[in-house]
């Protein structure tokens, strides 16, 4: 049902709102035209069988602390792996409020995601690091690996051999003989910063929906009463 006209609400304000109402359904129309062609895309690349560190589901144990293979990630294994590549460890020494917002969000749907694919979280950082930084966030619901001493990140174009990293993710699929094909990957770096993976969190998408927009505030990585003032 469409929305509208509302009590008193202005000739100009009905007109301008039927112009954004074709926009919003032309781009509707270019998300779902894009989402295909994506699909479309050859599963014909493969990658070399990384090999991670992850401790026990329980993130409040310490260990024991497993080694486990890319085309092992696929416990679902006619479902899709997607990974989440964030950024923490090697030069970003602090995990970065970016990533965190993201995943902060994962987590919530965590629960859902495992009901169609297989899903992860990769950082830089060592294990033991990167699940305390976990525990204190409350990621409860995510997998976790540390891709510390392998080339992932660099052989995806997330990260250089300096440590210097970029934030996206990357989705793959297991072929019948075990061996697992790189399908898609895309990072914030190539697509204008946070504009290119926005639709993976709703945070940006509904300040869009306000007067002011989404302006140039950015995430912290914890927040003051004097943050919640200012804003």
């Amino acid at each position: 049902m469409k929305f509208g006209p509302l009590a008193n609400e202005s000739d100009s304000y009905r007109k301008a709102r039927e112009e954004l109402l074709a926009a919003e359904i032309k781009l509707r129309d270019q998300r779902e035209q894009v989402a295909a062609l994506r699909r479309k895309l050859p599963l014909d690349t493969s990658v070399e069988d990384y090999v991670f560190e992850e401790g026990p589901a329980d993130l409040d144990q310490d260990g024991p602390i497993t080694r486990v293979r890319l085309s092992e990630l696929f416990t679902r294994p006619n479902e899709a792996l997607e990974v989440y590549q964030y950024m923490f460890g090697g030069a970003q020494t602090k995990p970065c409020p970016m990533c965190t917002l993201w995943v902060d969000g994962f987590n919530g749907i965590g629960h859902h995601l495992r009901q169609r694919l297989n899903f992860a979280i990769a950082a830089q950082a060592g294990i033991e690091e990167l699940r305390q930084w976990a525990r204190s966030r409350g990621w409860r619901n995510l997998r976790l690996l540390s891709c510390a001493g392998t080339d992932f990140k660099t052989d995806l174009h997330f990260g250089d051999a300096a440590g210097k990293q970029s934030p996206g993710v990357s989705a793959f699929a297991r072929s019948a003989d075990g061996s697992v094909k790189h399908f898609y990957s895309c990072s914030a770096e190539d697509t204008n910063l946070t504009r290119g993976i926005d639709l993976l969190t709703p945070f940006w998408n509904i300040l869009d929906l306000t007067p002011a927009g989404r302006g140039d505030w950015m995430p912290k990585l914890e927040y003051t009463l004097s943050n919640v003032q200012k804003h």
